[in-house]
């Protein structure tokens, strides 16, 4: 079947991007090389998404949506698709648009995000720009003489530098800042209620709740 589809991306075959893939190196990118003979009903679902995929991208296209692409993935074929996209998008040019409920995924991937709620777009940036817009204040935490400490800050790299600066036995330094999943609770929270949500304060009464459930 792989063989069958890439031929119609022959005619679009360039120098620069030679198409189709070969189907040997595409089922060994997907690791389907031992299933090559199979019927796909006898696949696994797992197997399914790779072979998903694997029809995705064997004309080598410019542009590429994926639908929550890792949906039945173990961690190790998720791991092995996050290189792959990464290689795709850095080594061949193709810009992708994929949509996800996993959050450490788009954290991972994406140079550029976009969260929906209610069917618009209520934030648009890098994972960073937004944690910002989310949550302005990072939480530094450190200990010095067995006495642990906490600070927020809206600039804690000027503020490590100047803790560092001032005493040379800090330890356990550590420097939190809102993850995608903080900022996206928190800019989903503000779009149903319609007005904003004070981020700094809903990040760090979350963040107290999962340290008094651990």
């Amino acid at each position: 079947m792989l063989d069958h589809l890439g031929r119609y991306y022959a005619p679009y075959s360039t120098p620069e991007r030679p198409r189709p893939r070969d189907v040997e190196e595409l089922l060994d990118l997907e690791g389907l090389n031992q299933h090559a003979d199979q019927k796909i009903v006898t696949l696994s679902g797992g197997q399914r998404r790779r072979l998903d995929v694997a029809i995705g991208i064997i004309g080598r296209p410019e542009l590429l949506f994926l639908d929550e692409p890792t949906a039945g993935f173990d961690p190790h074929a998720r791991r092995e698709f996050h290189e792959l996209v990464q290689g795709l998008a850095e080594q061949e040019d193709t810009t992708i648009l994929l949509t996800t409920h996993d959050l450490d995924e788009a954290e991972k991937l994406a140079d550029r995000i976009l969260i929906l709620a209610g069917g618009r777009i209520v934030a648009d940036g890098t994972a960073d720009e937004l944690a910002r817009q989310a949550a302005g204040e990072a939480q530094v935490k450190w200990s010095r003489n067995g006495e642990r400490f906490q600070q927020s800050t809206q600039e804690a790299t000027a503020f490590v530098r100047e803790l560092l600066a001032q005493h040379d036995d800090i330890d356990d330094l550590e420097v939190r800042r809102a993850s995608l999943e903080d900022t996206y609770l928190t800019m989903v929270q503000q779009h149903e209620t319609g007005h904003p949500v004070e981020a700094t304060a809903a990040f760090e009464e979350t963040h107290d709740d999962e340290a008094a459930a651990r």
